[in-house]
Formats: structure tokens, C-alpha cells, sequence
């Protein structure tokens, strides 16, 4: 089956009102030349400046993360899937490193936002991958699975189904180190192979995308593989032209 590719850009805690609104415009102005799905997901507070600057054009909005209750209630400081769907995002990324390692978010948090955002219509990325020390102990494969089976756990087969997943090895982010495309592609089968257990056909439609330091002159290489369907991009979506370079590769 062929996967439409997606090249999604986390811009983390960058940008500004005005900034992130031209890095929006000029990636909608260009997305239509491609065709990978193109999907952004600004900082929090500046999402519905980027979604007027997106408006349309064929570019997704998304946000980096969500609240894991379902309801609006006294939860300072959160943002609920409701809210993210009233302003426009049809996607938001779930269980990223950064939100495991620094906001403390362990297997049982990452399914209960998986749930909280099929809940509200949000398409979940789910973020898996595993540390230099475990890759080095051998533990790659047993992360992998236990961070998978958390959230799979969780999910009917029809919720599966909506999961786009994210292999970010967290080695790679941001460090200028990229798993090489046979490392990446091995991975990304294991981890289609742990969604055929469940679900054969449904295994054969998601999208798994690879996330760790991917830029211009690596996509094509990483994108080429069988099992790689695009990108979540960090620092390269930042910068239009890079963002749309790693876009074409797919």
C-alpha cells in the first residue's frame, strides 16, 4: 500500500508572533508543489496566528502536546484536545522525548493524552524512542515495544487505525546525528511489525515517520526506504527553505 508521506515541522519554544506568521505564510505559499502532506505545529500561544497565516492553503496545523484530562476544568496551565481542535489543529504530537525526559510524562501519561486526543478528533503522533544508554545496553528493541504496547494497549482497533507514530531515537535529536537509513528503515519495520500483531492491514496503512536531526541533504536518503513515510522535523523546520527541501525529498 502506498502511504502518503509527511513531513511535519515542530518549531518547540521558537518564534514570535510576527516571525512564526512569515515561516507560516511562506511554507503555505509553496505547499501545493508537494506531495508529502505538510503539517506544522507552532508553540501553544502563537497557534492561531499560524493558522490564520495557513488558512487556505493545503498545510495541517497541529499542536506539541495536549492535556491528558478531556474535560475544561481547573487545570492551570493547560490546554485540553477540545480547545486545540476549536482553533484549528487537526494534529498533535504526543509522548516527544523532550516532554518524557524534562515534564516527566512516563508510558502511562503518553497513553492517557493518545486517548485524550482521539477522544477530541485530533490525529495523535505518537512519539517513541530510546536513549544512547539504552541503545548501547541493547535495549532498543525492549523500549520500542514497551512504549508501543502502552499506548496499543489503550486503543481499539479502530483508534490504531489513526495513529500516526514518530521514531525519534533520542541520540539524534538536535545532536547533528542521524541513524542511518538501514538503521532507521530496521526500526521503522519493527515497529510496523508490532502493529501488524494487532492488525495486518492496519500496519500496512500507518505512517511512520523518522525524527532525529533529518535536513536537506539526508532526507532523500532516509525517505527512500520502505517503511519511512516522512519526517517530524525540529530544527529544520524552522527555516522555510529547509522545511520545503526535506518536503520534496518525500
Amino acid at each position: 500500500m502506498k502511504r502518503r508521506p509527511l513531513i511535519a515541522g515542530n518549531w518547540k519554544m521558537n518564534g514570535s508572533q510576527a516571525a512564526n506568521a512569515a515561516l507560516a505564510s511562506e511554507i503555505a505559499v509553496a505547499a501545493g508543489t508537494h506531495a508529502a502532506e505538510l503539517l506544522v505545529c507552532p508553540p501553544a500561544v502563537y497557534i492561531g496566528t499560524v493558522g490564520a497565516a495557513l488558512a487556505g492553503s493545503a498545510v495541517q496545523l497541529g499542536a506539541q502536546s495536549l492535556a491528558e484530562q478531556t474535560q475544561p476544568g481547573a487545570f492551570t496551565g493547560e490546554v485540553c484536545g477540545a480547545m486545540l481542535v476549536d482553533v484549528g489543529c487537526r494534529y498533535v504530537i504526543v509522548g516527544h522525548s523532550e516532554r518524557r525526559i524534562l515534564f516527566g510524562e512516563n508510558d502511562a501519561i503518553v497513553a492517557k493524552k493518545v486517548a485524550a486526543a482521539l477522544a477530541a478528533g485530533l490525529t495523535p503522533i505518537l512519539c517513541v524512542g530510546e536513549t544512547l544508554v539504552e541503545r548501547d545496553n541493547g535495549l532498543e528493541g525492549a523500549v520500542l515495544r514497551r512504549q508501543l504496547h502502552a499506548v496499543f494497549d489503550a486503543c481499539s482497533p479502530a483508534q490504531l487505525a489513526e495513529l500516526v507514530i514518530a521514531y525519534e531515537p533520542v541520540w539524534a535529536i538536535g545532536t547533528g546525528r542521524t541513524a542511518s537509513p538501514a538503521h532507521a528503515q530496521a526500526v521503522h519495520a519493527l515497529i510496523r511489525g508490532e502493529i501488524a500483531v494487532r492488525d495486518a492491514k492496519i500496519a500496512d496503512s500507518t505512517r511512520i515517520l523518522y525524527g532525529g536531526s533529518v535536513k536537506p541533504d539526508n532526507a532523500a536518503a532516509l525517505f527512500s526506504e520502505p517503511d519511512v513515510d516522512g519526517g517530524l522535523i525540529g530544527g529544520a523546520s524552522l527555516k522555510s527553505a529547509e522545511f520545503l527541501a526535506i518536503a520534496a525529498a518525500a
